[in-house]
C-alpha cells in the first residue's frame, strides 16, 4: 500500500520534490546561493566582472624576439645561446670530433667515448652520483656521437645552470676512465654489435655500408661503430691520445637554449676557461684536417640469417644533383641491392 506524501514515513525524494516545486511557485529571486551565504547576480559573459581588474594582453608583432648570441672566450671556446620562455633549459657541449677523425687511431674510439660518457669524474665518484645531482634540478643527460660531432647535453631547471655547466665541464674534461668502466664499455659495445648483426632487418647497417662504399677508407667512410677486433685493444692510453688532440677548447661549443647569454658566458669562464684536462695540456698534434674524398665502390657482407644469404651493396656515381659535400660535382651515391 503506497505511503501518503505528507506522512512522516514518506520517502526523502518525495519531500525534496515537493520543496523544489514550492520554491519555483513562490517566485524566488534569480540569484545563486553560495556556501558562504552571499548571493551573486547573473552577469553575461560579454560584460566585465565587478571587482576584477581589467586584463592586460601582450602585443604580438609577428616577430620573435629570441636572438642567438655567440661569444668566443680567450681559449677559443665559443658560447652560443638563445633565450626562450620556459622553466627548463637545455645546455650541451658540442665537440668537433667523431669517427671521421680516427684514421690515425684505432677505429671505434668515438664509439667507446659515447658509452663512457657521464661516468665517474674528479668530482663525482660514479654515474649514480651524477644522476642524483641532476635529479635535484629535474635534469636528464645524454651523449650522442656521429661521424663528425660529439654532443654531451643536459636538460634541467634553468635555476640550476651553474650546476649543469660545472657538471658538463667535469664530464668532458675530467673523466676518470677507470679499468672497470672501460671493461664494462667493452661488454656494452660487444653486445650492441651482436644485437645489430642478429637483427633480421638490415636497415641499421645500411647507412654504415653506404658511407663505407662511397668514401672508402677516408673521413666519413670510416666505421662509426667499433670493429669487433678493436674492442680489446682500446684502453685508457688510446683514449687519452685521441682526447688530447680533439677535445680542445677551439673545437668546442657550449650551447644553451632557455638561458640568459651573460649567465652562460659567466659559467663558461668559471668552469671551461683555464682548466687543465685529465689528459694534460700538451699541444694537439696530428689533427686530421683532410677533406672527404668520394670514391664509390662495392661492399659485400655475408649474413647467414638473411634470405637471400648474401646482401651486396654497391654505390655508383650517377648523373644527378650533388647532395653530399665531398662528392664529385653532378654525382651522388646510388644504392643498389643485388641478391646472390
Amino acid at each position: 500500500m503506497p505511503v501518503p506524501r505528507g506522512s512522516p514515513q514518506a520517502p526523502w525524494s518525495w519531500v525534496c520534490c515537493n520543496w523544489v516545486t514550492s520554491l519555483f511557485r513562490s517566485g524566488a529571486p534569480a540569484q545563486r546561493q553560495f556556501s558562504s551565504g552571499g548571493a551573486y547576480p547573473n552577469i553575461p559573459l560579454s560584460s566585465p566582472l565587478p571587482g576584477v581588474p581589467e586584463p592586460v594582453f601582450a602585443t604580438v608583432n609577428g616577430q620573435e624576439k629570441f636572438e642567438t648570441k655567440v661569444t668566443t672566450l680567450d681559449n677559443g671556446l665559443r658560447v652560443a645561446s638563445q633565450n626562450k620562455f620556459g622553466q627548463f633549459c637545455t645546455v650541451g657541449i658540442l665537440i668537433n670530433s667523431g669517427s671521421r677523425y680516427e684514421a690515425k687511431y684505432l677505429s671505434g674510439i668515438a664509439h667507446f667515448l659515447e658509452k663512457l660518457a657521464f661516468s665517474s669524474t674528479d668530482r663525482f665518484d660514479s654515474k649514480d652520483e651524477i644522476l642524483l645531482t641532476l635529479e635535484k634540478h629535474g635534469g636528464i643527460c645524454d651523449c650522442q656521437t656521429s661521424r663528425d660531432t660529439t654532443m654531451y647535453a643536459v636538460s634541467a631547471d634553468s635555476k640550476g645552470l651553474d650546476t649543469v655547466v660545472g657538471l658538463l665541464a667535469d664530464v668532458v674534461l675530467h673523466p676518470r676512465l677507470t679499468d672497470e668502466e672501460i671493461e664494462m664499455t667493452r661488454m656494452a659495445v660487444q653486445f650492441e654489435l651482436e644485437d645489430l648483426n642478429m637483427r633480421p632487418d638490415p636497415e641499421p647497417l645500411l647507412t654504415e655500408m653506404i658511407h663505407e662504399a662511397a668514401y672508402r677508407e677516408n673521413t666519413v667512410g670510416l666505421h662509426r661503430l667499433c670493429p669487433t677486433e678493436n674492442i680489446a685493444k682500446i684502453d685508457r692510453e688510446a683514449l687519452h691520445s685521441y682526447l688530447r688532440n680533439y677535445y680542445t677548447p677551439d673545437r668546442m661549443v657550449l650551447a644553451g637554449v632557455g638561458v640568459e647569454h651573460e649567465h652562460l658566458v659567466e659559467c663558461a669562464r668559471k668552469y671551461l676557461l683555464g682548466t687543465r684536462p685529465a689528459w694534460g695540456c700538451e699541444k694537439a698534434v696530428d689533427v686530421d684536417r683532410s677533406v672527404a674524398q668520394y670514391t664509390g665502390g662495392v661492399v659485400k657482407v655475408k649474413l647467414s640469417h638473411f634470405i637471400p644469404q648474401v646482401l651486396e651493396l654497391a654505390v655508383h656515381p650517377w648523373l644527378y644533383g650533388n647532395t653530399h659535400s665531398g662528392a664529385r660535382a653532378g654525382h651522388v651515391p646510388c644504392l643498389e641491392l643485388r641478391a646472390c
